[in-house]
Order: structure tokens, then C-alpha cells, then sequence
């Protein structure tokens, strides 16, 4: 085996171990934690009804992009869907919108793909606090809930952010001191990994006034830089460094969304993350008022 040969598998062993390494708080916790399963069937052709079965409608979507795993469509019916009355977020189209976007992921390349895998993990511990709260008998629902979600989105104590972030704390589920499995530090983790995917697909929008088009590595590198990186040990950032080299060109995002230049872009991409700025802003309201931005 040639160096450079040695060097790329080095690469690959790094990156292997580091992916489930991703979000901060993974380096010393959940060693030996197995990816939850959760098996959840999108049909991008239904756009209409996925919207619907979550009780909101909203603009005109995007057409489906045949041929492609990840559908910017999909992303963005989840996303209209996951405001609720005042400033909640139901966690079902929001945990949905990140099935999609661990796909965009995924399509990037086995590189990113790999740092997908502790997306993957979160979002299946949330809806597996979410059955077995449903299960439980002593089941209950935040009463402020009820008063500002509509009836059809009242149905578990794990239905939005707001009534989760109420039964953890009720039920002492939040440790603010040491690292838990609580819903609230999982949610946290997807928060922050959600501000560097908005701020990537942002910078990836732009249309410069004046100089070149940055690449897609580069975009995301900085992206990941005022994020991310913030939360990240220097083994980790290094790590991550070494994925964001191996992103596409900017002609493969084209092909990813359907559109022909970068202005078809600009607009395609400047809905999903307006639409992603709503869920922001929501959860870290809700978040930052229970004090929960520096959870361990």
C-alpha cells in the first residue's frame, strides 16, 4: 500500500470513530451506545397529507425532485409544520425534518454521512422518550399546552418543546449539573447541529455582489466554525475539518434540488431556511427561559 493510500485509510479510521463523536457531550458519554432504530416511512409524493396530518398548512411547496433521496419539498412541508400556536414546536414534524436532513447529509458523501449517524441516535431517543411516556400510565400533558395547541396536536407529554421541556422538569428527568439521556440535553445537541446545517445552507444561497462563489467545503467549513466548533474539542474540530474537504461541488447541490443556476438555488434554498430560522427562534426561546442552553 502506497502512502497516499495509507494516509486516505488513516482518514477513513479517523472519521469512522469520530462520527459518533459528533455533537458535544459524545466524547465521554455513550462509548458503547447503540444507534436506536426508528423506522419512519416518508412518501414524498403525499406532501399534501404530511402537511395536513400535523394540523398546518402554509405556501405553496416545492415540486418533488425525482431521483433524489433527499427532497427539499419534504424538509419543507415538516418544517411549516412544526410551528404551533404562540411559540411551541411539535416534535413530530421537527424530528421528520431531521430525517430529511440527516439524508441531505448522507447524500454529501460517506465523509458527512458518517456524522449523520449521531443525528440519527438523538432524534431516536427523543421518540423513544416520547412511547414510553405515552405508555406510561401516569402519563401527563403541560396544562399551558392544551391552552395554546390546537386539540388535534394535544395527544402526549412529549408532543412539542415546550411540553417536554415541562414534564422533564416536573419529573426531575433534567440533571443541570451531569450528562443525561434527558429529551431536553438530546434536543440541545440537534439545536445546535441545526444553526451550522441553516447557516451552510444560508452562505450556500448567496449570491455575491461582486468575486467568486466560495465552494460548497468552504461554505460549510465556515459555517461549522462560528457554530459547531464552539461546542467541539480541537481533536473533534480537526476531525470535522477533514469531512467538510470532501464535500461536492456546487454543481451537485444544483442537481440535489432540481435547479439550474445558483439564482434557482438562492430561492430554493432561501425558503428551507427561512422555514428553519422559524424553528430556531422557537425552540431556543423556549430553551433559553428554562436555562437550558449550557446543559452538560
Amino acid at each position: 500500500m502506497g502512502v497516499k493510500s495509507k494516509a486516505a485509510a488513516a482518514i477513513l479510521i479517523l472519521l469512522l470513530f469520530l462520527g459518533s463523536l459528533w455533537l458535544y457531550g459524545s466524547l465521554d458519554y455513550h462509548w458503547d451506545a447503540c444507534l436506536k432504530g426508528y423506522n419512519q416511512v416518508n412518501d414524498p409524493h403525499q406532501l399534501s397529507n404530511s402537511s395536513a396530518s400535523y394540523g398546518s398548512g402554509g405556501p405553496q411547496l416545492l415540486e418533488v425532485c425525482h431521483g433524489q433521496t433527499f427532497q427539499v419539498s419534504l424538509l419543507l412541508t415538516h418544517l411549516l409544520a412544526s410551528p404551533a400556536y404562540t411559540s411551541d414546536v411539535l416534535l413530530q414534524p421537527y424530528l421528520s425534518s431531521w430525517d430529511e436532513l440527516v439524508k441531505f447529509m448522507d447524500s454529501l458523501g460517506p465523509m458527512v454521512g458518517l456524522i449523520s449517524k449521531e443525528i440519527v441516535t438523538k432524534t431516536s431517543i427523543i421518540r423513544e422518550l416520547a412511547v414510553l411516556a405515552d405508555a406510561s400510565p401516569e402519563a401527563e400533558v403541560n396544562p399551558e399546552a392544551e391552552s395554546t395547541l390546537h386539540p388535534s396536536q394535544v395527544s402526549g407529554p412529549y408532543q412539542s418543546v415546550r411540553s417536554m421541556i415541562w414534564v422533564e422538569l416536573k419529573r426531575g428527568s433534567v440533571d443541570f449539573q451531569h450528562q443525561t439521556d434527558s429529551g431536553c440535553r438530546t434536543l440541545l445537541r440537534l439545536h445546535r447541529a441545526l444553526l451550522w446545517l441553516k447557516l451552510f445552507l444560508q452562505k450556500l444561497a448567496e449570491i455575491p455582489v461582486a468575486g467568486r462563489l466560495k465552494s460548497p467545503s468552504e461554505l460549510c467549513r465556515e459555517a461549522y466554525k462560528s457554530t459547531l466548533a464552539n461546542h467541539h474539542t480541537w481533536f473533534v474540530r480537526r476531525a470535522a475539518e477533514l469531512a467538510f474537504i470532501a464535500l461536492p461541488e456546487r454543481a451537485f447541490f444544483f442537481k440535489l434540488v432540481c435547479v439550474q443556476n445558483q439564482e434557482e438555488l438562492s430561492t430554493v434554498l432561501g425558503r428551507a431556511t427561512r422555514a428553519i430560522g422559524v424553528v430556531y427562534d422557537r425552540t431556543q426561546k423556549a430553551l433559553e427561559e428554562n436555562g437550558m442552553l449550557d446543559l452538560p
